[in-house]
């Protein structure tokens, strides 16, 4: 890094948790930060799930550096042991904090990243690339414009770009008519979106935290209006991985969101159909009513079934073609920096775990740029707040030239209480060799996020695990 310009900016793409602590801790560094949000306000992906409570409390979901910070402008921490809503972690949080002095006139909102490259080669150039300056090109009030910076880290998260529900990673036939009918990952059940719903019929496809917090409030909403109905579809056998490790979990809120899900689906309060595989949605002919729904259930047998409104908590990819420019090293499958991608595969790792981890992990080809926060797990399906804190301390560290500290690992997480070596049985007996199933606090939304700790490490060399929790 010693041949890059040093007064350039590092620019941090979006104002999200992950991307304002960067900028933190760029600063405590020496380095100058400018933060680029294409919402108009910071944390804007958060606000649109606002309703959904955390199941991480406080303790994890707020930056040490950050905190010192705040602190030193008279900001006081709320309970450090209670959850937050989404609504509640931008105002209470990233809205003062991007408020400091310190950030106020670093940040740009309404500014969209379009392109990252290196200043005058393309992604082809190998011969004096090394130290050039990174452009990244910017769209603001239709005006286009160029900011050079001497390292780029992207933290514009994965919100935005959901899995399609049909399979191979391809949108089901007529998937792209049926808009009325899609509600997102994390609609407001209970508030908003309530007529949407109350007493009629929803399913829910996807088997990860957004697809648990959707059931809850439509089971909520179902108690309440008792003609609402609910379909949960998993492509999987069994929903074991999701139920958790209940009272085991670290995070309590996360473990409730599992074992009072499983008594939702035992109670009959939710249909439960496994192994299903949604192959194309019809809307109704006359543009009222509901869609109909066909795929395939175990063996192959067909399944039909009509909806009033579908939630697809499918998960999310990354968008990379704002860094086609870019030299990347990203594992094929998981789309991941490669030398992470095998700590987070959902075909290895059914806990959703993974070890703290900093710029070692998270270094492409293209010195000085990297992925963070959410989008840096690519395809994987889970990721919590602290992990990315942790991952832009340490890239901070590197950038200023301080080895030893971004080598460092100074986090540690809570237990998810479920590991992949308990999950072949209870999937097995979960799955009962039923194709069907009747019977039948919140996650953090569209990142996902699982706690991080050894359970699922192995002596030996891991196998995939069935019905992997990427998208249900």
């Amino acid at each position: 890094m010693d041949a890059v310009d040093t007064t350039l900016p590092v620019v941090v793409i979006g104002a999200g948790p992950v991307g304002l602590t960067a900028a933190v801790h760029l600063l405590e560094r020496g380095l100058e930060p400018l933060v680029l949000e294409a919402g108009d306000q910071v944390g804007a992906a958060i606000r649109k799930w606002g309703h959904v409570r955390l199941f991480s409390p406080w303790e994890y979901d707020v930056d040490a550096v950050a905190l010192r910070l705040l602190e030193a402008h008279g900001w006081e921490s709320p309970d450090r042991d209670e959850l937050p809503t989404g609504a509640e972690l931008v105002e209470s949080y990233l809205a003062p904090l991007a408020a400091t002095p310190e950030l106020a006139g670093r940040i740009r909102t309404g500014t969209r990243v379009l392109a990252v490259s290196r200043l005058g080669v393309d992604k082809t150039r190998t011969v004096g690339r090394e130290g050039r300056p990174y452009v990244v090109r910017t769209v603001r009030d239709g005006q286009v414009v160029d900011i050079a910076a001497r390292a780029v880290l992207d933290a514009s998260g994965t919100w935005g770009r959901s899995n399609p529900l049909g399979a191979a990673g391809l949108p089901a036939i007529g998937e792209d008519q049926t808009g009325p009918w899609l509600v997102g990952p994390l609609p407001d059940v209970l508030g908003a979106d309530r007529k949407r719903f109350a007493g009629k019929h929803t399913l829910v496809v996807g088997m990860g935290h957004s697809a648990a917090n959707t059931l809850l409030a439509l089971v909520q909403l179902r108690e309440e209006e008792p003609d609402t109905e609910i379909t949960w579809a998993i492509r999987g056998r069994s929903p074991a991985r999701l139920y958790g490790g209940g009272d085991a979990d670290g995070l309590p809120a996360r473990g409730l969101l599992g074992s009072t899900l499983k008594a939702a689906v035992a109670s009959g309060a939710v249909t439960l159909i496994r192994e299903f595989t949604v192959t194309s949605l019809a809307p109704p002919t006359d543009g009222t009513g509901q869609v109909t729904v066909a795929g395939t259930g175990r063996d192959g047998e067909p399944v039909s079934l009509q909806a009033d409104a579908i939630a697809a908590a499918t998960g999310f990819r990354p968008d990379l073609e704002i860094l086609r420019e870019v030299r990347l090293g990203l594992d094929p499958g998981v789309e991941a920096p490669a030398a992470l991608a095998p700590l987070i595969d959902p075909n290895f790792h059914s806990c959703g775990t993974v070890p703290p981890h900093g710029e070692a992990l998270l270094a492409h080809p293209d010195e000085g740029f990297y992925i963070v926060g959410m989008k840096s797990y690519g395809r994987a399906p889970t990721f919590l707040l602290a992990t990315g804190y942790e991952q832009v301390r340490s890239i901070a560290a590197a950038l200023a030239g301080d080895s030893e500290a971004a080598e460092r690992v100074e986090l540690a997480l809570p237990a998810t209480g479920v590991c992949s070596t308990d999950l072949g049985e209870a999937e097995a007996a979960e799955a009962g060799g039923v194709g069907f199933a009747t019977g039948s606090e919140h996650g953090y939304s569209a990142e996902e996020p699982v706690a991080a700790s050894s359970c699922c490490g192995s002596a030996t060399a891991p196998v995939p695990v069935p019905s992997p929790s990427c998208g249900g």
